[in-house]
């Protein structure tokens, strides 16, 4: 009876400390999905500015899909530097290269810095 209590406690602190670690890796990247969220909001507005003609739809769709895919992964834990990269592009394409405001313009070249920040603190 004892050793079977001793297995039960065990097995509650093993499941205890594997719940702490992921919670931890989850919000150990708190920030960075906070910043994805940001960019992803910014970028939805500002296509709100003009309606995007084929191309200029293809950049927006491409910086929301890379995010999307970075964001997947820090939800796991995983911090992908490939799929940074590709969003930083992508957002980089989009503000040099579709219609905007100049609010919007300065406000994606924010989110690109800070994006390029993430990148070189965490990469």
């Amino acid at each position: 009876m004892l050793a079977i209590t001793r297995r039960r406690l065990i097995l509650v602190a093993l499941l205890m400390a594997a719940g702490s670690v992921a919670y931890s890796q989850n919000e150990r990247y708190e920030n960075a999905r906070s910043l994805v969220a940001r960019v992803q909001n910014n970028l939805r507005r500002a296509e709100h500015f003009t309606p995007p003609n084929g191309k200029e739809k293809e950049r927006y769709f491409n910086a929301q899909h890379h995010l999307s895919q970075f964001d997947r992964e820090l939800a796991r834990g995983n911090f992908d530097k490939d799929k940074l990269d590709q969003a930083i592009d992508d957002v980089k394409n989009v503000v040099e290269n579709n219609t905007l405001s100049p609010r919007d313009r300065d406000v994606l070249a924010e989110d690109l810095r800070d994006l390029r920040e993430l990148r070189r603190a965490r990469g």
